[in-house]
């Protein structure tokens, strides 16, 4: 470090001087870095965050792509619909050429700048499956490729994962991450992330039921059916008849020359079957069915409750869901009576767990704790497992719970909303988390903000769209007669169909 003096005949410092200069240097100083809050990274007055995503749009009879700012991406230029397996990846798959006369088409796969990706390959798709209520999913971030007549599998970065070596590559319907592959006319299968759980040897597979953990039925060539689970346990040996769809405290049905039986894991014979069905392995025992009557038995067979019910569902702990007479009640695997045979229909809704009962011709129903009190009776006409909330619509007027059935304001559930519904006088209006009015009370009715910060407004019967500072984006215009969801991304409504996931700026 280097040293210094002042030289002689030098004049002394003004240190009243220097403490000014010192001062004003520090004021400028602040100056600028209050500036820069102001007008950078921090400032109030910056656009609304909101994660950036992707959707199909459909205009003047042509598809293009729009993200969460109802910014186009791509122009609407194609005749087919785009798909988007994954909205928050610019991964847009495009036909083209389509002769239906012949059933032959073109694909290609375009990032946001328009640039075709996955170059090499005769065809590139998702895979397309299907949830329990038929609506449409797409597994994993994988996607399949053709190359000279054979499939194989990619991920979204082109990595190949499977070699273009198979006949057939897709879903099994309505069951999560299980893909079957053929090869030289066998069968195996593969998970979403293009692993292997069973090699191709098999003459059929199949998945034992809807939820993937529970393993999938394996047939060989000689018609035998075994069990092999998601993690490649081989469960049951390939040796039986046929194995029922059911499953549960490691118990299974299969058939073995011409008789039904239970048996446990590794395929040791616990009893044999004498009812019609069994349809449920749960704690408490087995729902059985016998001349299109329900009861139960335990798990070495013996009868706990005699089939005398029109249909018998597991819901929870020792608790069924039970019909008898045309009306739905809820019984003890006693057989004592929990809740009344008065209900047109019981719902346990497991991931809430809590009851949803409804009684014949009205349009409300009773929801009811596990201890069978009615906490709440109106319409349920949401649920939100991600935030925590059911949306409740009594008398006219929507109210928020928690799973406990808490009553919770709007503002408690969406704390990064800058406006909030609010009614008054039958009309309504936006208020800001202080509950100052911001937008007047001049609406008949009105959506809370969207995630991408825009809600639906409606007034004389037609409907529009305000962004999240309460301005007009659009003019109310749209009637949505047939509508089953209203929501806005700027000047672009969802699309009538309800199934076919795209915004529009038609009417």
């Amino acid at each position: 470090m280097g040293t210094g003096r002042r030289y002689n005949g030098e004049p002394k410092l003004n240190m009243k001087k220097v403490a000014a200069v010192v001062i004003a240097v520090a004021v400028i100083i602040m100056f600028f870095i209050g500036f820069g809050k102001i007008f950078g990274k921090n400032s109030p007055l910056k656009e609304k965050n909101i994660a950036l995503k992707y959707f199909t749009v459909y205009t003047n009879q042509k598809y293009g792509v729009i993200n969460s700012k109802g910014e186009v991406i791509i122009e609407p230029t194609y005749d087919e619909m785009i798909i988007i397996p994954n909205g928050t990846k610019d991964i847009f798959f495009c036909t083209q050429n389509v002769d239906y006369e012949n059933g032959t088409y073109e694909t290609k796969v375009i990032n946001k700048k328009g640039q075709t990706q996955y170059k090499g390959y005769t065809s590139v798709e998702p895979i397309q499956n299907v949830d329990s209520q038929n609506v449409v999913t797409y597994e994993g971030e994988i996607l399949k490729v053709r190359k000279d007549n054979k499939y194989g599998i990619i991920d979204y970065k082109g990595h190949e994962l499977l070699p273009c070596q198979y006949d057939v590559i897709e879903p099994i319907k309505g069951t999560r991450k299980s893909i079957l592959i053929q090869k030289d006319g066998k069968y195996g299968l593969m998970d979403d992330t293009g692993s292997i759980i069973i090699e191709t040897e098999y003459a059929e597979i199949k998945a034992l039921n809807e939820e993937y953990s529970n393993g999938y039925v394996v047939k060989n060539s000689d018609g035998k059916y075994g069990l092999i689970k998601y993690t490649k346990e081989m469960v049951l040996e390939v040796k039986y008849d046929a194995i029922d769809p059911v499953c549960g405290n490691d118990l299974y049905v299969v058939t073995e020359n011409g008789t039904k039986q239970v048996v446990k894991t590794k395929g040791e014979k616990v009893f044999d079957v004498t009812v019609d069905a069994i349809t449920d392995i749960n704690e408490n025992g087995m729902i059985v069915r016998k001349n299109n009557q329900y009861g139960i038995i335990d798990h070495s067979g013996e009868e706990k409750i005699k089939c005398q019910y029109q249909d018998l569902q597991y819901a929870f702990s020792e608790y069924y869901i039970a019909k008898k007479g045309g009306k739905t009640g809820m019984i003890k695997i006693s057989g004592e009576e929990a809740l009344p045979f008065e209900y047109e229909r019981i719902q346990y809704r497991k991931d809430e767990n809590f009851l949803e009962a409804s009684v014949e011709g009205s349009v409300e129903s009773k929801l009811i704790d596990t201890n069978f009190d009615v906490k709440v009776t109106g319409i349920l006409s949401e649920i939100n497992t991600e935030l925590g909330y059911m949306k409740v619509r009594q008398e006219d007027t929507y109210h928020y719970y928690n799973f406990k059935f808490e009553e919770k304001k709007i503002q408690d559930i969406y704390k990064t909303n800058e406006l909030y519904v609010s009614k008054q006088d039958g009309k309504y209006g936006y208020v800001n988390k202080d509950g100052v009015v911001v937008v007047n009370y001049i609406y008949d009715d009105a959506t809370e903000l969207n995630s991408f910060g825009y809600a639906a407004v409606k007034k004389d019967g037609v409907w529009g769209c305000i962004d999240h500072k309460g301005k007009v984006v659009v003019e109310p215009t749209y009637t949505f007669e047939n509508q089953a969801v209203i929501d806005f991304i700027g000047k672009w409504h969802y699309g009538e169909d309800i199934n076919a996931n795209f915004y529009t700026d038609e009417k």
